[in-house]
Order: structure tokens, then C-alpha cells, then sequence
């Protein structure tokens, strides 16, 4: 259905921003690191997933820095959001 479809979307859309993040972020990022990831990430991943990926981070901003900082993997910080199904 069209609703498992659409958070299917959402997740794999979560980790690949968070992939894309993680990787400007570098390892062991401090939060300046990651603030700095979130703000190129988006921009990096084109205009229309660059939408999505600002609303994403705005909304979740808290917790994918901290998922980061902690080294946790994107399908897991999407999975603690709720993005993903664990």
C-alpha cells in the first residue's frame, strides 16, 4: 500500500542523507562537525532530495547529531527517529 511505500521512501531517503552526512562528518565527529555536515549534506544530494533531506534534518536535527556523535549507523539513527523499521 501506498503508505509502506512512502516510508520506504522515507528510509531509505533517511540513510542515504544520513550516509551522505556521516561521511562529510568524518569519523569521531564533534557537533560542530556534524552541524556543518547537516548544512552540506542536504545541498550535496541535489535540489528536490535536498528538500526533503532539510526537512529531515530540521525536524530531527537533535537526534541524527547525536546518533552521529555516538557513531551510531544511519539505518539506526532512522530506525530510533522512526523513519525506519528496526
Amino acid at each position: 500500500d501506498s503508505m509502506a511505500q512512502g516510508r520506504r521512501l522515507k528510509c531509505s531517503l533517511c540513510t542515504k542523507v544520513l550516509k551522505k552526512i556521516q561521511a562529510l562528518a568524518g569519523d569521531d565527529p564533534d557537533e560542530s562537525a556534524v552541524q556543518a555536515a547537516l548544512k552540506k549534506g542536504c545541498r550535496a544530494l541535489g535540489r528536490s532530495v535536498g528538500k526533503k533531506c532539510q526537512k529531515l534534518v530540521s525536524k530531527y536535527q537533535e537526534q541524527i547529531s547525536e546518533g552521529l556523535q555516538n557513531g551510531d549507523l544511519p539505518q539506526d539513527i532512522c530506525a530510533a527517529i522512526g523513519i525506519c523499521r528496526s
